[in-house]
């Protein structure tokens, strides 16, 4: 169970980054961007990421490689290298009390009926965790694969291969607290009922072909956030976030990769930061 709690937070951004009224950006296909100008002494780098794929579907793009080597500073949604956001990720897996006891007989109902098409366990058996928790089980067994792969964590191995420092642009508990603010019960379990093998596919689909924009809308199609839930889990974060990375970006060249449904849209980094003045250039292949 230590590999569901390394990755339960790391997919919530990419997983929930649905919208439902945000526009295309018209970016043209990358998921690496340069950031430079407005006194930026070195350009900076935008890798979007897509938290979890199978192994055959892996791609470590080498333009995305050389700009990384360019670079001296990882930044991550959350410092996955810190042993105690860890520490913090796999205590917060856990519910405060048991999923039998909050939540009503027909969520408990369509829930158990979510686990056993899925062939993920009984609701007996997660008990004691939290419905995040269980989407990230749903979202491992949808990918159908035993090899999975982490782009943040193939990351981390590169920083620390290169001695490079590795920080994070939110908390664990900040960015779980998101979820806990943004989500009904009943709207998470709306959601764990679209989890599935088609779903994956088509995001895989849209990641590989660098699709940004084409994965942006697929989510959007999917109409599973509420406004608020939108604003809360997106957009906010996404505004303090470019809130935080000019000051990071003038004092040294950093590569940061979060999820790619946070680079486009009309509130997403990529327009976030070229409202704040910087030149965005897409490295393309």
């Amino acid at each position: 169970m230590k590999n569901l709690f390394k990755i339960l937070f790391v997919l919530i951004a990419f997983g929930y980054s649905l919208s439902s009224n945000a526009q295309s950006s018209n970016n043209k296909n990358s998921v690496l961007w340069e950031v430079s100008g407005n006194g930026l002494k070195k350009p900076s780098y935008l890798f979007g990421t897509i938290h979890m794929i199978c192994g055959k579907d892996f791609v470590m793009w080498p333009k995305a490689t050389d700009a990384f080597a360019k670079t001296s500073k990882l930044a991550l949604e959350i410092n996955m290298a810190d042993p105690n956001e860890m520490a913090t990720a796999q205590q917060m897996a856990m519910g405060k009390a048991p999923l039998s006891t909050t939540l009503t007989a027909k969520q408990k109902a369509d829930l158990e009926s979510i686990l056993q098409k899925n062939g993920v366990g009984t609701l007996a058996q997660l008990d004691s965790y939290t419905l995040e928790t269980v989407m990230s089980l749903l979202f491992m067994k949808s990918f159908g694969c035993p090899d999975l792969k982490f782009y943040e964590m193939e990351f981390i191995t590169k920083a620390h291969e290169s001695n490079k420092p590795v920080v994070g642009l939110e908390k664990v508990a900040e960015q779980l607290e998101f979820l806990n603010q943004s989500f009904s019960d009943d709207e998470m379990i709306a959601y764990l009922q679209q989890i599935d093998a088609n779903m994956c596919a088509e995001m895989v689909k849209q990641y590989t072909n660098q699709d940004v924009d084409g994965l942006y809308q697929m989510m959007i199609e999917k109409d599973s956030m509420s406004t608020n839930t939108q604003k809360i889990l997106l957009d906010n974060r996404n505004a303090k976030w470019v809130k935080t990375m000019p000051e990071m970006m003038q004092q040294e060249s950093v590569f940061f990769a979060f999820g790619a449904a946070h680079l486009a849209g009309e509130k997403g980094v990529i327009n976030l930061l070229k409202q704040a003045g910087y030149s965005l250039r897409p490295i393309m292949n």
